[in-house]
């Protein structure tokens, strides 16, 4: 199921395309199917924690019809970036998580003097910290972005974390938030 429903990047050629069902079955189904499988429990449940976090103050602002196609878009987003910088990798990608960089972009942008609590363990001693949400996202962009560019470094090949999808994503989202955003549209129009 994951290598059918899964974005393997070495599958998808288009030379190999001889109708349109192929070109939707080969070519478009693993850009959108891909974010909505994960690689077990741990993965749906951080996937789904931080959507928790993060979603439902955007789809608030957005609407719901409105917040469904910014999370696809930028899942299709995400996709393709990690398609591009993958292009010959046989391992597959799927998961939400660069759907849910997009929705973290649109947070940051939207809420930035938000508080985001974060645990900082000390010893055993947990410490509960709040940070801003444009700190606290934008520390989290550059921890992918460093881990994308070192794992680009290294091998042209896949990682088993998609960091490409996640800058893709989060990219995507700072890029077409304000479309949906329906505070800014109504402040445009008065």
């Amino acid at each position: 199921m994951i290598f059918n429903f899964g974005l393997v990047p070495d599958q998808v050629r288009l030379r190999d395309v001889s109708s349109i069902h192929e070109f939707r079955t080969n070519i478009f189904r693993p850009f959108f199917t891909n974010m909505f499988l994960h690689g077990g429990w741990g993965h749906l449940i951080s996937n789904m924690w931080i959507l928790f976090i993060f979603g439902d103050n955007v789809e608030d602002r957005m609407g719901k019809g409105k917040y469904f196609l910014f999370y696809i878009i930028c899942g299709l987003i995400a996709s393709f970036t990690h398609f591009i910088l993958h292009r010959d990798s046989p391992i597959p990608a799927i998961g939400a998580s660069g759907a849910i960089s997009g929705v973290m972009a649109a947070y940051m942008l939207m809420f930035p003097k938000s508080t985001i609590v974060s645990i900082v363990p000390i010893i055993i001693i947990p410490l509960f910290l709040p940070v801003p949400a444009l700190i606290y996202i934008g520390l989290w962009f550059l921890g992918q972005l460093l881990s994308g560019t070192t794992s680009l470094m290294l091998s042209d090949s896949a990682t088993g974390i998609a960091f490409w999808a996640h800058i893709g994503g989060f990219l995507g989202g700072v890029t077409i938030y304000k479309f949906f955003d329906s505070r800014k549209r109504r402040a445009y129009y008065q």
